[in-house]
């Protein structure tokens, strides 16, 4: 399967406007591995244009006609898993293993949504008089628009377009800046498994053009609804301009996500729990642990297995097999991972660990990073890390530990570990988070539903709750139906 680095528009290839391209960095080596079509506001436009001509063949297709397009698309995906991989992992940085496991997860939501496309009900509700018939339906919203992250290139970009393909959505895609290969990789994979033309459109852009993308897709009147995963503020910037045509949109933001870890805990589990959560990705997940909270009776005992841990992670490139902790994603997250660490020590936290660069690999690579005696207010808690630094305090009652944990204007994902019965009730109850995990520190599952609350956005993605975000109901009354 070769690579594209072209957009993809209506079933076809196409260059830039002006033949303009953008490189592709490897994070890991510093290298151009592509040059890769800049595209603006004209060929995006035109994209949108081709999705909307596709929108009436698609949602005249049944549910099961769709079902079996998103199956095959599940087919060929998983066919080219290996080669899709190392086309995220050479982009994006993170290690292999963890690219493999991304295309497994991204096959899951067309496996799932291939059959729930078909259990798109809608309702009857009991008549008024004699002769009324009232239904719902669910119908699908149009196109849609999706500006995709560089962290899950392909997960966050399946969970969409698996949803929005199965109401009967066509739709467009802006990956990010920093990973457009994955995007027009699986691109040349809906087109292999016979997606119709126009059905899936990729527009990939640099950073001087990523405003003039944007606003395309939420100014054109023909996209029904965006769906962004990204940073708050720039959520919220394309939610205002969205506002112009009224579409509907979801948002998935950042998060700050608290780690409990109380005295009761699986001492054990919560360290491998932490290790998951916190240095998965390079720390580069929108639901990491951020805020690791320890109860005082075991925190000696954790912070020593914790360490033992984080030291025995090996850090390298992503194409190394053995790799746990790669390479950041690019010059200003490092930079900014660096601040971070600094005014957090210069604020009274203490290094316990790491806390610079892995010189002697190359410019992007961080040390897994340990913080202790962290204060509220500090850096590393008020803002959202997005890197291998793991920032605890500790804390004395279960009250104390909520009201910290629930002190933040995200409300994203919260993780605890207790093995008390009535404290699991009270966490999942009283967290202030869309998502909770008790002992569990991956929640993301096409069964369930991902999103958040507060300023981490709204809207669901994935479970039966995924294509509400695609379809609106439409309420039909009949009158006089009386017979003869």
């Amino acid at each position: 399967m070769k690579v594209p680095t072209q957009s993809y528009i209506s079933g076809k290839w196409f260059d830039s406007e002006l033949a303009t391209t953008f490189p592709v960095i490897n994070p890991a080596s510093g290298d151009i591995i592509a040059e890769v079509a800049d595209c603006g506001a004209k060929l995006t436009s035109f994209a949108i244009e081709g999705a909307a001509d596709a929108f009436p063949a698609w949602k005249q297709k049944t549910a099961k006609e769709r079902g079996e397009i998103l199956l095959k698309i599940k087919e060929v995906l998983l066919k080219n898993a290996d080669h899709v991989a190392e086309i995220m992992t050479k982009e994006c940085g993170k290690p292999l293993k963890e690219s493999r496991v991304e295309v497994a997860f991204s096959a899951s939501f067309f496996d799932w949504f291939s059959a729930e496309g078909r259990r798109a009900y809608g309702e009857t509700i009991p008549p008024t008089g004699p002769g009324k018939a009232m239904i719902t339906i669910r119908k699908p919203v149009g196109v849609a628009a999706f500006i995709t992250p560089w962290n899950f290139p392909l997960g966050m970009l399946a969970r969409k377009v698996s949803a929005s393909l199965a109401a009967g959505c066509t739709c467009v895609i802006k990956p990010a800046e920093d990973t457009p290969l994955t995007a027009l990789a699986f691109a040349q994979i809906c087109h292999d498994a016979g997606v119709p033309a126009g059905v899936v459109n990729v527009v990939p852009c640099s950073r001087k053009k990523v405003v003039d993308v944007g606003d395309m897709l939420c100014s054109h009147r023909k996209v029904a609804c965006l769906s962004f995963t990204g940073s708050t503020a720039v959520g919220k910037s394309l939610y205002a301009k969205c506002s112009s045509t009224m579409k509907r949109v979801h948002m998935e933001l950042g998060g700050n996500a608290p780690f409990i870890v109380f005295n009761d805990a699986d001492i054990d589990l919560a360290v491998s729990g932490l290790i998951a959560s916190k240095y998965r990705n390079s720390g580069q997940t929108c639901i990491t642990a951020n805020k690791i909270l320890v109860q005082s009776q075991i925190y000696d005992k954790f912070m020593d297995k914790l360490l033992q841990a984080v030291t025995k992670l090996k850090v390298g490139p992503g194409l190394e097999p053995d790799t746990d902790v790669a390479a950041i994603i690019n010059d200003a997250q490092i930079e900014r991972i660096e601040r971070i660490v600094t005014e957090s020590i210069e604020q009274g936290a203490t290094l316990l660990h790491g806390g610079v660069r892995v010189s002697t690999l190359g410019p992007r690579f961080f040390q897994p990073t340990i913080l202790t005696n962290v204060k509220p207010n500090v850096a590393a808690y008020e803002e959202e890390i997005f890197g291998p630094v793991a920032a605890i305090c500790k804390f004395e009652s279960e009250d104390d530990a909520i009201k910290f944990a629930n002190d933040t204007d995200k409300g994203l994902a919260a993780y605890a570990y207790t093995n008390n019965l009535r404290l699991s009730w009270k966490l999942a109850d009283s967290l202030e988070f869309g998502m909770v995990g008790i002992n569990e520190p991956i929640v993301s599952t096409c069964e369930a539903p991902f999103g958040g609350i507060k300023n981490s956005g709204f809207g669901k993605e994935g479970s039966k709750h995924g294509l509400d975000e695609y379809t609106y109901l439409k309420y039909v009354a009949y009158g006089n139906q009386i017979p003869s």
